[in-house]
């Protein structure tokens, strides 16, 4: 054992001690599980079951033991795995004892990697369910959602616990293991959507770039999304599940040329999560490190490597393990509005606003901000909000392109549309995400065209706060202009808020821009 490593120890379902190992990496490995040859057949234990003859027999072995508080963040059962086996399935349980008032219960999440290993970034991830199932099987030619079908080889496979978790008690879990031995079916070769849809060339475009299916902890399928897609005014969607790229072939049909499918994952780390937009259709993304592992620029760098843009999403969320750890330095854009409008999206705009003022004068990098629903299940809606991209056409790379420039509005809905830019007196204008090059004494006028939000009032979010303020008419349609100098605001943004509920506080979004930039620095 290295020094000053801690450790703990538990029993289990074949009667042995298994060693737990808490280092560096976070993560420690229990006693292996072993099962007879497929040749020889035999074995078993009073933890271990047989059945059948033949193409189809079965063998299982169950393992107990119990996590004590403070558990590292990964704990990895080995299965030797031998030759001739068709399927491993595998069911888990754990206790849930009561806990006092403001502590926290058991969680565990599971997955799955095979015989190439469980190194960090490393080929063995064949699935990960988090705590959204609590049985799953793998083969060749299929597996559980989530999940990623191909060979069953034989080697050391490895279930991956993941205590979210622990209660003061700790943690008691049952994980049962069942290998079917029979012929391999074929694994199919996956069909990933394409990266170009018909559009309508250089456009504003509508897409929601953070949901879920039942490919992690969603409840709808891949279709039912499309059709909500649909039915929401959305030219783009981005498949981004837990950890697992398992939901980049299960959209064959269900694109066409009214809608492009981008490819992605929600990569949920202990210190926050990120979506990872837009990659090579079979990308998958590690995320089994903390901020204080110095790893996420290293995996920030793949999905850049794989075609996709680094978008931290719900940063101020109060969930365990949401809130964003890692710093905005490898961010391509950030979601500061996720689902519903709440009290924490509030925060996010306003930490994202205050980012604005270095990059304003300096003409150095910004980041983008954009929207998504993160929709897991009926009744979350799906686009709402939504990212609106100014595209030179509808493909992969001109929607990534357009968010990585900022040139977008975010929207509760379809029906909200915004038309956001300024202009000096020489003519020359500037749009969102862009820049007015201008001189400081030049006047110039800021104009915002609103359809869509009955009862809303335009705000002129500048460097300084908001310096205008106008009420939209009763039917939610109109323009709003304001009069600067570029050496009174560096930057504009608008925001379209309904009225508040509570005097003094701010109303709910329905909309807001990315800035426009004023001034020639840059």
């Amino acid at each position: 054992m290295c020094k000053d490593h801690d450790s703990a120890s538990s029993t289990d379902g074949l009667g042995r001690r298994a060693l737990l190992v808490t280092g560096v990496a976070g993560a420690v490995t229990l006693s292996t599980v072993s099962f007879a040859s497929a040749a020889t057949g035999g074995g078993g234990s009073d933890d271990g079951t047989e059945s059948g003859t033949g193409a189809e027999r079965t063998e299982s072995r169950t393992v107990r033991g119990t996590l004590p508080p403070g558990s590292p963040d990964f704990v990895y059962l080995p299965v030797e795995v031998p030759r001739g086996v068709r399927e491993i399935h595998v069911a888990y349980t754990y206790e849930r004892p009561a806990v006092p008032a403001g502590t926290q219960g058991n969680a565990l999440d599971i997955g799955l990697f095979d015989e190439r290993g469980t190194r960090l970034g490393g080929r063995g991830f064949r699935g990960w369910s988090g705590g959204a199932r609590t049985e799953f099987f793998v083969r060749a030619d299929a597996a559980t959602p989530g999940y990623i079908p191909g060979p069953v080889r034989p080697g050391t496979w490895s279930v991956a616990l993941g205590p979210y978790t622990v209660a003061p008690q700790g943690l008691a879990y049952e994980v049962t293991i069942t290998l079917t031995f029979g012929a391999p079916g074929e694994t199919p070769a996956p069909v990933h959507p394409p990266e170009r849809a018909k559009g309508r060339g250089r456009a504003w475009y509508r897409g929601d770039c953070h949901l879920h299916s039942v490919h992690s902890d969603g409840r709808r399928t891949p279709a039912e999304i499309a059709a909500l897609a649909r039915a929401a005014g959305l030219d783009f969607i981005n498949t981004s599940e837990h950890n697992t790229h398992s939901a980049h072939g299960a959209w064959a049909g269900l694109w066409g040329d009214d809608l492009l499918i981008l490819t992605g994952e929600e990569i949920t780390t202990r210190n926050g999560h990120v979506v990872a937009l837009g990659m090579d259709g079979g990308t998958f993304v590690d995320w089994r490190y903390r901020a204080r592992d110095n790893r996420f620029g290293h995996y920030a760098r793949e999905v850049r490597r794989a075609g996709g843009l680094v978008v931290p999403a719900h940063p101020h969320a109060t969930c365990i393990g949401c809130n964003w750890k890692f710093g905005f330095g490898e961010a391509d854009a950030v979601e500061v509005w996720n689902g519903a409008y709440t009290p924490d999206d509030e925060v996010s705009l306003a930490d994202w606003d205050s980012t604005l003022v270095a990059a304003a004068r300096s003409g150095g990098s910004w980041t983008p901000a954009m929207g998504s629903s993160d929709a897991h299940r009926d009744p979350d809606p799906v686009g709402t909000p939504q990212t609106v991209v100014l595209a030179d056409d509808l493909s992969r790379e001109a929607i990534l392109a357009g968010i990585r420039a900022g040139h977008s509005y975010v929207a509760e809905s379809s029906k909200v549309s915004l038309s956001f830019g300024a202009a000096d007196g020489r003519g020359r204008h500037a749009g969102i995400g862009d820049r007015l090059r201008t001189a400081d004494d030049s006047p110039v006028t800021v104009r915002l065209e609103v359809t869509g939000a009955p009862g809303g009032t335009v705000h002129f979010v500048t460097d300084q706060g908001t310096l205008h303020t106008a009420a939209l008419p009763e039917s939610g349609s109109g323009a709003v202009e304001w009069r600067t100098t570029t050496a009174y605001a560096t930057y504009v943004r608008a925001e379209v808020r309904r009225a508040p509920k509570t005097p003094g506080l701010p109303g709910a979004l329905v909309a807001f821009t990315n800035p426009v930039f004023l001034g020639e620095r840059g």
